[in-house]
């Protein structure tokens, strides 16, 4: 566990933005399951956002409803970019207040800044907004989380050292990958004094189901070990983290993460050696880092299901299952939303956290799957 800001955080915590569905809504029933598990298990944090669809609402019902304010951690978000005024930006603070009925938030961040929308936080005075917020007692800790380079990134925290803390993208896969900078952005964090929340430590799953040469390094040295667990430590196991978030979408998913870090150990000497070859491995990759965040399919004109389309491209690209990839790719796309409806407006590689070519990926999904 680390302590920060005075109170004892457990390095697990729980992301809310692939909460397990139930028709159009959430599965309730079973996000109460999930939640109940992570809290019996002795840990306090939640993460969700203004922008999650839904997942504020749940949190009313599994989590706020159910348990004492001062008993669970929990994070929300301000997302300008989708505000078309500073008055509505303000007012996500309020509205995430009502949709949870939390009260307050233990950190509020400024969500998913880049180079193409940080000026947008300026123009609105949002910085200014949360330190008054802060006073207010209505927030606890400001922060903001980051998708872009380390250049922007010591800007940021040089013209803000109010900040309590931020939130980064850092796993091993994405340790040196130019486009993500997990690395740098990670060394610039440490080299200003500001802790870290961890965010896609997992890479929006793609990690829980690695490349077949990963996965035989880990299954040579810990065959009980899920793939998932040596993403979870590897992050973990850096100095300044504030916890390590991952988005749990089942019971056991929750199970498999809490049998490693209930009593969490950081990866030894060897560990570590492992996690090394299996960047390198990862490397030599062409697997698309997307992470199914989902952020590029709100405004698509053709409604276009990209981060299912990338998951069964990744089929083939990662292991070779071209077949396996050709049925993920059926099930993904109906009549008029396949990859070969791309417009090119590219409306979704603006609205990438992951700075992924994502026409040009689907482009290569034509020749790919439909041929």
């Amino acid at each position: 566990m680390s302590d920060y800001f005075g109170k004892e955080v457990p390095k697990l915590g729980f992301g809310l933005m692939r909460l397990p569905k139930k028709g159009l809504g959430k599965d309730i029933e079973q996000v109460k399951k999930i939640v109940d598990l992570f809290m019996e298990a002795g840990f306090t944090y939640f993460d969700t956002a203004y922008v999650y669809m839904g997942s504020e609402g749940a949190v009313k019902k599994a989590l706020v409803e159910r348990y004492p304010r001062e008993s669970y951690t929990l994070a929300d978000k301000l997302n300008a970019s989708i505000a078309p005024t500073e008055k509505a930006a303000k007012k996500q603070l309020l509205t995430s207040l009502e949709r949870t009925g939390a009260g307050y938030f233990d950190y509020y961040l400024l969500h998913a800044l880049m180079n193409n929308n940080y000026k947008k936080y300026e123009k609105f005075h949002l910085w200014e907004y949360v330190q008054e917020m802060k006073a207010k007692g209505l927030v606890k800790h400001i922060g903001f989380s980051y998708h872009a380079g380390p250049e922007l990134l010591d800007q940021l925290l040089t013209e803000h050292p109010e900040v309590d803390f931020i939130q980064l993208q850092i796993n091993y896969a994405d340790w040196e990958n130019p486009s993500v900078t997990s690395r740098a952005n990670y060394e610039v964090a440490r080299k200003h004094g500001v802790s870290v929340t961890v965010m896609e430590p997992i890479k929006g799953g793609t990690l829980a189901n690695p490349p077949e040469a990963v996965k035989k390094l880990f299954r040579e040295y810990h065959p009980d070990m899920s793939y998932a667990s040596w993403a979870v430590r590897f992050v973990a196991s850096l100095d300044g983290i504030i916890t390590v978030l991952s988005g749990m979408s089942d019971i056991s998913q929750m199970e498999d993460n809490l049998s490693y870090m209930k009593q969490f150990v950081p990866l030894n000497d060897e560990e570590q050696k492992i996690i090394q070859e299996a960047q390198r491995i990862l490397g030599n990759s062409s697997v698309i880092p997307c992470t199914a965040c989902h952020y590029c399919t709100e405004g698509c004109p053709k409604q276009i299901p990209i981060p299912d389309i990338f998951t069964a491209m990744n089929k083939q690209l990662g292991s070779g299952q071209m077949q396996e990839a050709k049925d993920a790719y059926r099930k993904a796309v109906s009549p008029g939303h396949e990859a070969s409806a791309c417009v090119q407006c590219r409306q979704c590689e603006h609205a990438c956290p992951q700075h992924i070519a994502i026409t040009k990926h689907l482009a290569e999904a034509v020749r790919m799957l439909e041929g």
